[in-house]
């Protein structure tokens, strides 16, 4: 007679490969978050913005540096929703399309007399229920969500276009709570900004801390053995895609704070950068691991690129051309440091 399993960690199951368990407490949560890849990402980022400042001291002015930050904030909140996904070997090419879809249909709403917070909660809303869809066209089909998210990102953008009529959606109610809330300042630091900063602990204690973590990073680490162990990988995949999409339409509604009328084009790339600045910040494509500060980090980094390259004259021609130069050599890097540590653990473990 077998015993039933549910979908819940059991405390007799040890953690797969890679996975690593909740002990040690508050510090030990941080100590995790702020491990060595978001390190790494953080001095690089510092050195590379001491670097631009030298040669061009503009570039240090707090005004400039805080619009870095706040250039960051949208791909920095997608790249912590990839983060989760990468760590189960999954990927959703569509999140710029749903950033830049729930941004258009909250400022349609708010243009025809909706309640901004109403608008505002629907848009987020919608991007949890187009992650929703992701999810389960994967499911239904049996087909890679890279494979689903390629074709939904067409869709979502095209969606975007026909309610927009190909043109910008303005009218909207900027002198609103919502846009002098979440467009403005708090002490002179963004509140877009202030907003990442909560998405990253909370998202980090979710990675960390809870059983959906728990779940997320074993499916990486060894997808049979999760499921040998009564995961419902089905179920942890709906759950990471939905909430891939809730965070594309937060990111999406501080960018209509921000900017405070919708673009249909807005977004576009977005998808790429947020893989990018994720695997810059340490989650590995291999799956079983990730970290959302790291993640953040190198959306930052990625900024302060787009932004320096700016400094030096570069034309507009060749600015994704430098962009992604970068990134490979920061991937580039970041491969060959790793490998080096694990060749000395193995040595040392002779």
């Amino acid at each position: 007679m077998t015993s039933s399993t549910t979908d819940a960690p059991r405390p007799d199951v040890e953690p797969a490969a890679g996975a690593t368990t909740n002990g040690g407490g508050p510090l030990g949560v941080v100590k995790r978050a702020f491990g060595m890849e978001s390190a790494s990402v953080l001095v690089a980022t510092v050195a590379l913005i001491l670097v631009i400042g030298a040669i061009h001291p503009d570039f240090l002015d707090p005004r400039q540096l805080r619009d870095v930050l706040q250039q960051s904030v949208y791909v920095a909140i997608l790249a912590a929703g990839v983060a989760f996904l990468l760590a189960m070997r999954e990927i959703d090419l569509s999140v710029g399309a749903i950033f830049g879809l729930t941004l258009i249909c909250s400022a349609i709403l708010m243009r025809d007399g909706w309640n901004p917070w109403v608008a505002v909660v629907a848009g987020v809303v919608l991007g949890a229920l187009l992650g929703l869809a992701n999810a389960l066209i994967v499911q239904v089909f049996r087909i890679p969500a890279i494979v689903a998210t390629l074709a939904t990102l067409s869709m979502f953008r095209g969606l975007s276009l026909a309610l927009s009529n190909g043109q910008q959606v303005v009218g909207l109610p900027l002198d609103h709570a919502f846009f002098d809330i979440f467009g403005g300042r708090v002490l002179g630091i963004p509140v877009s900004v202030l907003v990442l900063v909560v998405v990253a602990i909370v998202l980090t204690f979710v990675l960390r801390t809870t059983p959906f973590g728990y779940r997320i990073r074993s499916i990486g680490s060894n997808p049979d053995a999760a499921a040998f162990s009564g995961i419902s990988v089905a179920r942890v995949r709906i759950q990471a895609l939905m909430l891939m999409g809730g965070l594309a339409g937060l990111a999406g509604m501080l960018g209509l704070a921000f900017f405070g009328s919708g673009d249909p084009n807005i977004g576009s790339g977005f998808e790429l950068l947020a893989i990018a600045a994720a695997v810059i910040g340490g989650t590995q494509l291999r799956g079983g691991s990730a970290t959302v500060v790291g993640a953040m980090l190198g959306a930052v980094l990625l900024s302060v690129v787009t932004s320096g390259l700016v400094y030096f004259n570069i034309p507009v021609n060749w600015s994704s051309f430098a962009t992604g130069a970068v990134i490979l050599i920061a991937v580039g890097i970041d491969s060959l440091l790793r490998r080096r540590r694990e060749a000395r653990a193995a040595a040392a473990g002779l």
